[in-house]
């Protein structure tokens, strides 16, 4: 497991390219027949992706954040972005499609994943976050989530919030996740941009050719920084740090939060001449 620390804004002022990109992006996510995870000590939340191929795949080792199981003491949301695949957790299995995601509570021991077809592989992102209460795994499809239609034409940013793990559409501890659609002919998200002081955020980018690219906006208002990026993967995003960004294409990404609450609302927006 790659562990990632957290960054004081000061500290992000002085960082060059590389250094940034060491910090806050997360690539080689999505691996055949792999588990992969990123630790970051925001909020200690852990990212990563689930690629089974030739063979089964269970959750990370509980002995990476020194638990009996990987799920203890967390709860995790998990996507699929690929082919249809499938998700046991105890006797119930799940069957998984594109954009279905799957959430699971604390104190479930095992989850294991497979692929319908190894040609089309299913592929599983994930968010794990710290949990403190027992709650029930639940599947939330684009069909039963929470849509938020925003954005216009004139300024190219026409995209759906897709709110899966949402206090309106399922309990969690602390976890948030949804899946924003950018639409054809648009390619900004999250503009004006905002802040949220009790939060961190993790953006993962899909769906979109391997020869584009999303410029990922990042760093304090005042002060602003961005990361290139490509097909799936993903940016950690500090309370400090605006978070937004504008693609060669239309894209879409999935976004995490974490934090002392899960008032969607809870944001500070900066209008866009105040940015520099």
């Amino acid at each position: 497991m790659e562990t990632r620390n957290s960054i004081h804004p000061e500290h992000a002022k002085r960082m060059t390219t590389e250094e940034l990109r060491s910090e806050f992006l997360v690539t080689e996510i999505m691996k055949a027949d792999e588990v992969t995870a990123t630790y970051t000590h925001i909020d200690r939340v852990i990212l990563g992706g689930i690629v089974p191929v030739q063979k089964k795949l269970g959750l990370p080792s509980g002995d990476l954040i020194a638990s009996d199981y990987f799920l203890e003491k967390r709860e995790i949301g998990i996507f699929n972005v690929g082919g249809p695949g499938m998700i046991k957790v105890g006797e119930t299995e799940y069957e998984m499609s594109f954009r279905d995601c799957l959430y699971i509570g604390k104190g479930v021991e095992e989850a294991v994943f497979s692929s319908r077809d190894k040609k089309n592989p299913a592929k599983f992102y994930y968010n794990s976050t710290p949990s403190f209460i027992d709650l029930p795994t639940k599947k939330v499809t684009m069909e039963t989530c929470r849509k938020v239609n925003l954005g216009s034409p004139d300024k190219c940013n026409v995209r759906v919030i897709n709110q899966y793990i949402h206090p309106e559409v399922l309990d969690s501890c602390q976890l948030l996740m949804g899946f924003t659609v950018v639409e054809k002919e648009n390619v900004w998200n999250t503009m004006p941009a905002h802040l949220h002081e009790r939060r961190m955020e993790v953006y993962f980018y899909t769906d979109f050719p391997e020869e584009e690219v999303v410029f990922h906006f990042m760093g304090e208002a005042q002060e602003t920084r961005h990361l290139i990026v490509k097909q799936n993967e993903a940016v950690i995003s500090p309370s400090w740090s605006i978070h937004g960004g504008s693609g060669t294409t239309n894209y879409s990404f999935i976004w995490g939060m974490a934090g002392e609450n899960k008032d969607f609302g809870d944001m500070d927006v900066i209008p866009l001449v105040e940015m520099k």
